[in-house]
């Protein structure tokens, strides 16, 4: 065998050795530890085996050879380690080829929670937006896509939170987080994030624009907002803030300037003048983060507080933050932040929401149509060709009427059994009904209900109905409206022996809480606006 390897070489193969010595080294120097048939031999392996032997040593050399090919025929056949270094010699051995593919596209797995704490675990690729995370759980879970499903960063240590942009590389999020960090991203809904693109006068109020240039006459709401995305004008948000000293426990109120080179404060009153203004912070290497417990957590003055920090991991210490007196204040200076920041691209994100990097586009998703006001009216089926009630009023008392007549088929229908209970029976089914609805939420704080509403999003018409702590046999509305969190009290009354639901002493009267949201739903009544967005605590 080893004689035939040695003087049955191909003259391919002798070509390929000489056009390339060192692959012909490289295949010799591994010849004693692979399958012979796959390695081309040396061109000193073929010298040495043409110089005829001596004469005294030619026997001696023959017993040798065929003790040796006796010795290769009994070893076992060992797999050659470098298979790809010993290739065919018609193909080049350092042809790019043979070099293992970069991959742009790497996986990675990572975790979502949702509101309850329930989580899932996602294998996605490395250049996954988050809006492409957001779209991957609405189709696995089966969501509603109604554009407003966002992703969170939860800093629990520290107590802050940020929206995720729809157009930011998630694991790019995730490479910022710290080693022994329990950090966590959020799967839940924000209403209020592109709200400032549809009414953009709740949240830039007059008190807190200023215009670096003079303006001739009054500039709108939408105005401002296109100021903002303009490179060449800008307006500039002003007002006091309490800033935490750096290193210290103490917070100190201070006239702030927001312009699109960064925030600025005052050193000598509300002084706009270049030698009285002092930077504060820039946003390209920072992102703006609200705070969950600053009273608690950094010992703040109010709960509306906000920070900055910078984009690489770093401690407490490096954070920037700030202190708002409400909640629109707050607001207003986050998202003057955010557009600052962002600019064109969130009016990118807003307009076409399913332009992401890893497939989920408008071509391959069709968005499913959801719930809103536009598409609910009242209706009255009674003639012989459906109509739509316009009239506010009879779309009340038709709402009335229909809602007696509906619980009285069910008592009927339940009292059908023969016992002497089905009355009762039935009244409590409709007392209880609601409990199943995700707008409802059992036995929950006034405070707990006001941080669901924030965490969704300080919109118009977003709502829960909650149990009634000081009066346990009544339920509670909580709303939000202008930028504020309301709250209603729902109230029984009793009627010939038969309860009924009401917001206004007894005027409008609801059999159970679901025809009550339904009806607001459809018209304003006593409420500052109708009832929108729920909020519900999904399950992933």
């Amino acid at each position: 065998m080893t004689t035939s390897l040695q003087d049955g070489q191909s003259a391919a193969g002798r070509a390929a050795a000489r056009d390339s010595p060192l692959a012909a080294q490289v295949c010799g120097a591994a010849q004693g530890r692979g399958d012979a048939r796959d390695l081309v031999p040396a061109p000193w392996l073929h010298a040495r085996a043409l110089l005829p032997p001596p004469d005294g040593t030619r026997g001696c050399a023959a017993d040798r050879r065929k003790k040796k090919d006796l010795d290769v025929l009994e070893m076992p056949s060992i797999p050659n380690p470098f298979p790809e270094l010993c290739c065919s010699p018609f193909t080049s051995v350092l042809s790019a080829g043979l070099f293992p593919k970069a991959n742009s596209r790497k996986k990675q797995v990572i975790k979502v929670y949702s509101e309850d704490e329930t989580s899932r675990a996602l294998e996605v690729p490395s250049d996954i937006t988050a809006r492409d995370v957001c779209q991957l759980l609405i189709l696995k879970n089966h969501y509603i896509d109604d554009h407003s499903w966002t992703l969170f960063e939860h800093l629990p240590h520290i107590g802050l939170e940020r929206t995720i942009e729809d157009h930011e590389l998630v694991i790019e999020v995730l490479s910022n987080w710290g080693m022994e960090e329990e950090n966590k991203l959020y799967f839940r809904k924000n209403y209020a994030k592109y709200e400032f693109f549809k009414n953009p006068m709740y949240f830039f109020p007059e008190h807190m624009v200023s215009f670096a240039t003079e303006t001739n006459g009054e500039i709108s709401p939408t105005q401002i907002l296109q100021m903002f995305l303009s490179s060449s004008t800008y307006p500039e948000i002003h007002g006091f803030l309490h800033a935490k000293e750096q290193g210290k426990k103490s917070w100190k109120k201070i006239y702030f300037l927001l312009r699109r080179s960064g925030l600025y404060f005052s050193t000598k009153g509300t002084s706009k003048e270049p030698r009285h203004l002092q930077f504060f912070s820039e946003f390209g290497n920072s992102d703006i983060y609200v705070s969950l417990a600053g009273k608690k957590k950094h010992g703040a003055p109010t709960n509306y507080g906000f920070c900055f920090k910078p984009n690489k991991a770093g401690g407490p210490r490096d954070l920037k933050m700030l202190c708002a007196e409400e909640e629109q204040s707050r607001t207003c200076w986050v998202t003057a932040i955010r557009l600052f920041k962002y600019g064109m691209q969130l009016y990118q994100n807003y307009m076409h929401p399913y332009q992401g990097r890893s497939g989920c586009s408008s071509q391959s998703i069709s968005p499913m149509r959801s719930i809103s006001e536009n598409s609910l009216v009242a209706m009255d089926f009674s003639g012989q060709k459906s109509r739509v009630i316009e009239n506010p009023t009879e779309a009340l008392s038709v709402a009335v009427e229909e809602g007696l007549a509906w619980r009285k088929k069910g008592c009927l229908r339940l009292g059908t059994h023969g016992s002497p209970t089905a009355s009762s029976q039935s009244c409590a089914t409709n007392m209880a009904i609601h409990r199943s609805q995700p707008w409802f939420h059992h036995k929950i704080s006034r405070e707990e209900a006001q941080r669901l509403i924030i965490q969704q999003g300080l919109v118009d018409g977003v709502f829960l109905v909650r149990d009634s702590q000081s009066n346990p046999k009544t339920f509670v509305l909580s709303m939000s409206h202008g930028q504020k969190i309301k709250h209603f009290q729902i109230i029984p009354v009793e009627d010939d022996g038969e309860m009924f639901h009401t917001l206004d002493d007894g005027h409008t009267r609801f059999t159970d809480l679901i025809q009550l949201v339904e009806f607001y739903q459809l018209n304003k009544g006593v409420l500052p606006c109708k009832l929108k967005h729920y909020c519900a605590r999904i399950a992933l």
